[in-house]
């Protein structure tokens, strides 16, 4: 069986992420927001090896294969000070997906903020068409708080998204 685990990104990672999930045919259809510069991932890495108060990306691992990665940012829903949460996402290479790595992976990354950050709520949102992530958050804990309606434009237009949501236990 293998093995999941989340790491710091080193820079090979970033190879990996540049090939894997700089098209529509690595991010898929509810990812896909256009091309972007791989300088700004890379000049993050060296500033901030992708870690700071306000956010991080891990890099997700099947035993020694990098498998994708896990992200989250602070997001608020009042005063800065006293409410905000962490919201997170996950991208994994096609080559990885549906076989249980991105439940394993979203279900360390809610374990790793809960230990090391003050945070009472953990978020995801995901496309509403996107039945696989859905039913992935739901195994990994979050439960299912409703939709968002067209609050995401990417391809030409408007989509819902459905929120998830995980508390400190």
């Amino acid at each position: 069986m293998s093995r999941v685990v989340l790491r710091p990104v080193e820079e090979k990672d970033i190879d990996v992420f540049e090939a894997e999930f700089a098209g529509p045919e690595g991010t898929g259809v509810h990812q896909w927001f256009g091309y972007r510069s791989p300088l700004d991932l890379r000049r993050r890495f060296a500033e901030t090896g992708l870690l700071t108060p306000d956010g991080g990306t891990l890099t997700v691992c099947e035993d020694d294969t990098v498998a994708g990665r896990v992200e989250w940012f602070r997001s608020l829903w009042g005063r800065p000070e006293t409410s905000w949460c962490w919201t997170v996402a996950i991208g994994l290479r096609p080559s990885c997906q549906g076989r249980g790595l991105g439940t394993e992976a979203q279900r360390l990354l809610v374990t790793y903020l809960f230990d090391h950050t003050r945070a009472q709520r953990i978020q995801a949102f995901t496309d509403s068409g996107n039945v696989a992530e859905q039913r992935a958050l739901e195994k990994a804990g979050f439960e299912r708080e409703g939709v968002l309606r067209q609050a995401q434009w990417r391809a030409g237009g408007w989509h819902d998204q459905i929120l998830y949501s995980t508390l400190r236990p």
